[in-house]
């Protein structure tokens, strides 16, 4: 496959920069594999396409506000700095992205909030935009990461082009993160809401835990036409025993396998035996997924649409069949459905 293969034309006012008034209120757009067919729907509907035995699985990450702005020293440049993880807890050690990264150098040093309370100092260049800053602070490592969240915003996608509000906090989140260390969302397990989880419980639908720490990889620009050139970013993932249970239960049941966004798709694909079944796995990923790809485990897919050119609309198409997949983004542009982060839904089943 080629980059070109994954392109669309998108209308600009159709990148959703709002989430939905509710979360299960939002429109989803259902693509049937076996016969081509595309209905619209409401998200909450979602609960007439799963039967009792039948298992969802959820990513369970929870975003932290990776993104904030600091001065740096002398100059008083303003500086982003967008957190991607902690490499050492007891030398407050992480790794980061700055911008413009050709203003910082090494022993340079940057400072934080209103009073500049919170300094750090660059002591490593690990790419062009990449830095490992350690922070310079003595209080015990809860009450430094406390503080340093609490000077940082929630890191909505650059395609949101507007200010991180309070509601962000909440609304770029999913009802059920409990793991710390994601940058980018689960978009599709933002949708599911507390009464329609529960109706789900009540149906019988088991509901499944895996952790993937998404990052940035998902939206970094793909450079190279032939696909099969371009190397994603890790992602870290645990996928537990439990997990595993519920799953190959299911699979030796014959019930459908629902991976809840192209996070939990990409995790069960990799955490695969060689009979078919999944199995437990704690490490990283780098796994990149396009057509055409076997996928033994998961048999559904709930997903947001994504935009030109993206990694996550690749493995899609993977999941659903290039041509099906392509023919249904057609339909969605011309449906006006909203893509992104917060906006609608698709469920490929």
């Amino acid at each position: 496959m080629k980059l070109s293969q994954f392109k669309f034309k998108l209308p600009d006012e159709l990148i959703a920069q709002e989430p939905a008034p509710g979360r299960d209120e939002c429109r989803m757009m259902l693509v049937n594999r076996k016969t081509g067919e595309i209905t619209h729907h409401v998200f909450k509907e979602i609960i007439n396409y799963f039967d009792e035995g039948d298992v969802m699985v959820f990513n369970d990450t929870m975003v932290f506000p990776a993104r904030l702005y600091g001065n740096k020293e002398k100059t008083g440049a303003r500086i982003e700095v967008f957190l991607l993880r902690e490499l050492n807890e007891e030398h407050k050690l992480w790794d980061v992205l700055v911008e413009p990264a050709r203003k910082i150098r090494i022993g340079n040093k940057l400072y934080f909030g209103e009073d500049e309370s919170m300094v750090a100092e660059v002591i490593d260049n690990t790419t062009s935009r990449g830095r490992t800053l350690r922070f310079l602070y003595d209080g015990p490592h809860e009450e430094f990461k406390a503080a340093l969240y609490a000077l940082g915003e929630t890191p909505l996608p650059d395609y949101i082009q507007r200010e991180p509000n309070e509601n962000d906090v909440t609304d770029y989140q999913t009802i059920f993160a409990k793991n710390e260390g994601a940058i980018v969302a689960p978009a599709a397990g933002m949708h599911f809401s507390r009464e329609l989880l529960k109706r789900l419980e009540i149906k019988g639908v088991e509901q499944a835990f895996a952790t993937i720490h998404s990052g940035l990889g998902n939206f970094r620009e793909i450079d190279v036409e032939d696909l099969t050139k371009h190397r994603m970013d890790s992602e870290q993932i645990f996928i537990t025993p439990q997990l595993v249970e519920t799953v190959n239960k299911a699979k030796t049941e014959g019930r459908r396998v629902c991976a809840v966004g192209t996070s939990v798709l990409r995790g069960m694909a990799t955490a695969v035996s060689m009979g078919g079944k999944l199995k437990v796995y704690e490490g990283w990923t780098n796994k990149f997924i396009f057509p055409p790809y076997d996928f033994t485990v998961t048999t559904a897919l709930v997903t947001n649409f994504h935009l030109p050119y993206s990694t996550m609309l690749m493995m899609v198409a993977a999941f659903g069949g290039y041509n099906l997949v392509m023919k249904a983004y057609d339909e969605a542009v011309k449906e006006g459905y909203r893509f992104g982060a917060y906006g609608d839904a698709m469920l490929i089943i």
